[in-house]
């Protein structure tokens, strides 16, 4: 069977990208895997990839940049997605050429603007399988109407957390369409596990205000006041580097906090640390909570939508704190830092619990996705099991009774202006 994933930019930094790349190489054992990508700004990938799975751009911004149709808004691509300025005539046209083409039997978009282009151009014969990086509720109301519109065409919606698979299923009326939450998985490590003696907190990701390392930072300066010898490292680049140097500073913290640079891939450092951290205000689903795990890390996180609360069990492999509480985080990372035989006992759990993220199960569970799809298509029947199309007909009564309940209060209400006249 050959798998074609359709991505924005495999020669970037992110985790739709990891994820990407990670089953994209599971998959590459069994299957025959190419991954598209939209955009390409520069030679080679960030990250490595298997040399069973293909790669090519369509189009190539080091050349076409200032192509004629470069410079005109894409009209297939959904004007409310994130991206759409990076997109373009040129885009769309590459995009539908290569759906049109495909020889592929799945297709499988990685962000909603792709899985509108997958939904509406792909011929009829390909499995058409949308992935929901993010989450329904962080799309504005604009681009969630053209998504309910759009991904009716689809066969399968995945999401990376079951809160979000129940989302959809509630919000949207996709009659016909698997809605299935499937995690981001994470290879197997290949270096021994952290053994929980290093005094090292590290965090990981982009910095971006979303992903408050400041708060993580003020955190930690009642971590060092208390215990000297522990450092935070935090591994990423992004805007908010000179904003978290000058808070380091600040809080005189130069000899405890570390801002390390970007590393790919991470295990290396992970196994050097002894907790791992992530303090975001929204993390739809939590790669670097899942890699600190699988490397013997217990992490302490905030319990924000959605991820890390479907992934770290609090108290057992680690802790979860409310969000943007400064306190509550400080007195989580004492808790670990202080009681090494608890640390170490999280961080074996915290492994062990984690396997379930490792790329066999995630890949097994992709694969019943995709060969449940290829035998409804040979059925002749919806890919939605019986009891969710079931369900979804009774939230679409249960709206269509609100929606009759609303307009027969307001004729009443109208009726009674009326007689006050």
């Amino acid at each position: 069977m050959k798998i074609s994933f359709l991505i924005h930019n495999a020669y970037g930094i992110g985790g739709t990208i990891t994820t990407t790349f990670n089953l994209a190489q599971a998959l590459a054992a069994r299957h025959d895997v190419e991954i598209v990508s939209v955009l390409r700004h520069r030679e080679r990938p960030n990250f490595t990839l298997d040399p069973r799975v293909s790669l090519r751009p369509l189009v190539d911004l080091r050349k076409e940049k200032d192509h004629p149709l470069h410079l005109r808004p894409a009209r297939v691509f959904p004007a409310a997605e994130y991206r759409y300025e990076q997109y373009s005539e040129l885009t769309d046209q590459r995009i539908g050429e290569c759906l049109a083409a495909t020889d592929a039997d799945v297709v499988i978009g990685t962000r909603p603007g792709l899985n509108v282009h997958l939904a509406l151009q792909a011929p009829r014969h390909v499995i058409r399988i949308g992935q929901e990086h993010l989450t329904l509720d962080n799309h504005s109301p604009s681009l969630r109407t053209t998504l309910r519109q759009a991904y009716r065409h689809l066969d399968v919606l995945t999401t990376v957390t079951e809160a979000d698979a129940a989302a959809y299923r509630r919000k949207m009326w996709l009659p016909g369409v698997r809605v299935a939450a499937l995690a981001n998985s994470v290879p197997d490590p290949v270096l021994p596990a952290a053994d929980g003696r290093a005094k090292v907190v590290v965090a990981a990701g982009r910095l971006v205000p979303v992903k408050r390392y400041d708060l993580l930072v003020e955190a930690f300066a009642r971590v060092a006041a208390e215990h000297p010898d522990w450092q935070l490292r935090i591994y990423g680049k992004g805007e908010e580097h000179a904003r978290l140097r000058q808070l380091i500073q600040s809080l005189g913290l130069c000899d405890s906090v570390f801002l390390m640079g970007a590393a790919a891939p991470m295990e290396a450092e992970w196994v050097k640390g002894s907790i791992g951290a992530a303090a975001s205000n929204f993390e739809p689903f939590g790669m670097t909570i899942v890699e600190a795990m699988r490397c013997g890390l217990p992490v302490v996180s905030t319990d924000c939508p959605h991820g890390p609360g479907e992934i770290i069990k609090d108290g057992v492999d680690g802790r979860l704190v409310p969000v943007g509480d400064r306190e509550a985080l400080a007195d989580a990372l004492l808790e670990l830092v202080g009681d090494d035989e608890r640390r170490r006992r999280m961080g074996r759990t915290a492994m062990e619990n984690a396997r379930r993220f490792a790329p066999v199960p995630v890949v097994e569970q992709a694969e019943r996705l995709i060969g449940e799809a290829i035998s409804a298509r040979r059925a002749g029947r919806p890919v939605a099991p019986e009891r969710d199309r079931i369900h979804r007909a009774l939230i679409s009564r249960g709206f269509a009774a609100r929606d009759a309940a609303h307009a027969a209060a307001g004729s009443a209400l109208r009726a009674v202006r009326r007689g006050q006249r």
